[in-house]
């Protein structure tokens, strides 16, 4: 009987080698990929393409796991803190390689493995956080990372004469040419760039995510609508989001749930707006003077913008667009 591994792949130029590298040693192979909402790389919070068609080229069997409500509370606190922005990335990889031990289980596989490069990413990829995210994830000697193992004492599998240490590599640091040279020589001509895909990361995204978390809001919900508009903080309890296209403006008139209003103007193309929190006297005003801001009416004295809540009827209240100079004041990120 063939030995059998779980890998993580994300679809990256990293994981895609990884998977080769194991699989020209006659292991069956089948990929998990785990999405959140942070993805940039999914459709519709649901599948990651990079992943999808890294397995089709592959030729094995992928798995996607959608995570994201429970991963919030890896967002929250962090054991091991947070990297440059909002990115938690020694706790997400426990957390991801704890998913990947429990369906190794359940699917009776030997070992793990994993496209990390040693000094590849400075926060999660160092010795002593691959170390602690073993241990953590309670898979000491199972992780196999094929393109440095030489660096990492010998895993279960190799030990075990399963994995030949031989073939396997020893590639280190932040450049990729390496990757790139070996994928050439195999015929792995598709793979996403190095910048990563994840929300996390952006400086931008992560002043928004400080917002929610800061002002208690953080949830799976407003967690999603980071991702669609500009944001401003009117008080401490509320929120407006602002549309910059006509797809935006169609997906945040979705959000409106109970309590919430949504805004448009009523003559000018132009955004539409979603006031979400405790409305307290003159939001609604305030709101429909930013939201006329950002519309093509922006020049004129008065415009009339329209209102209306999930269960209430349209209204209508004239207003001045909002100066630039005033609108920094509510803004939230770049």
């Amino acid at each position: 009987m063939k030995a059998r591994a779980i890998a993580l792949l994300s679809g990256g130029l990293d994981s895609t080698l990884a998977c080769y590298l194991i699989k020209k040693q006659n292991i069956e192979l089948e990929a998990v990929n785990f999405v959140t909402i942070f993805c940039t790389c999914t459709s519709k919070d649901s599948s990651c393409l990079a992943s999808q068609r890294a397995a089709d080229q592959l030729g094995i069997k992928l798995k996607v796991f959608n995570i994201s409500e429970e991963y919030l509370e890896v967002i929250r606190e962090p054991k091991y803190g947070y990297g440059k922005n909002m990115n938690p990335c020694i706790d997400c990889r426990i957390f991801m390689f704890k998913k990947a031990k429990r369906y190794m289980e359940e699917s009776e596989a030997d070992f793990v493995i994993t496209g990390e490069v040693l000094g590849e990413r400075p926060m999660s990829q160092h010795m002593r956080a691959m170390r602690i995210v073993e241990k953590e994830a309670g898979l000491q000697g199972l992780i196999l990372r094929p393109l440095s193992a030489k660096f990492f004492p010998k895993t279960e599998p190799e030990k075990k004469g399963i994995i030949d240490r031989e073939r396997l590599l020893k590639f280190c640091g932040r450049s990729r040419k390496p990757q790139i040279k070996l994928a050439n020589e195999i015929g792995i001509k598709e793979y996403p760039c190095s910048g990563g895909g994840c929300l996390l990361t952006d400086f931008n995204f992560s002043v928004k995510l400080k917002d929610l978390l800061t002002h208690g809001i953080f949830d799976f919900e407003n967690a999603r609508l980071l991702k669609i508009g500009r944001h401003f903080r009117l008080s401490k309890n509320t929120k407006l989001v602002i549309g910059r296209n006509e797809e935006e403006n169609k997906i945040l008139a979705t959000f409106l749930g109970n309590g919430d209003i949504c805004l448009k103007n009523e003559n000018f193309a132009g955004p539409v707006s979603l006031l979400r929190g405790n409305i307290e006297d003159g939001l609604i005003e305030l709101s429909a003077m930013l939201t006329a801001a950002f519309g093509k009416g922006k020049s004129e004295p008065l415009v009339s913008v329209v209102y209306w809540g999930s269960h209430s009827k349209e209204n209508i209240i004239k207003v001045k667009p909002l100066g630039r100079e005033k609108i920094s004041i509510y803004k939230i990120g770049g």
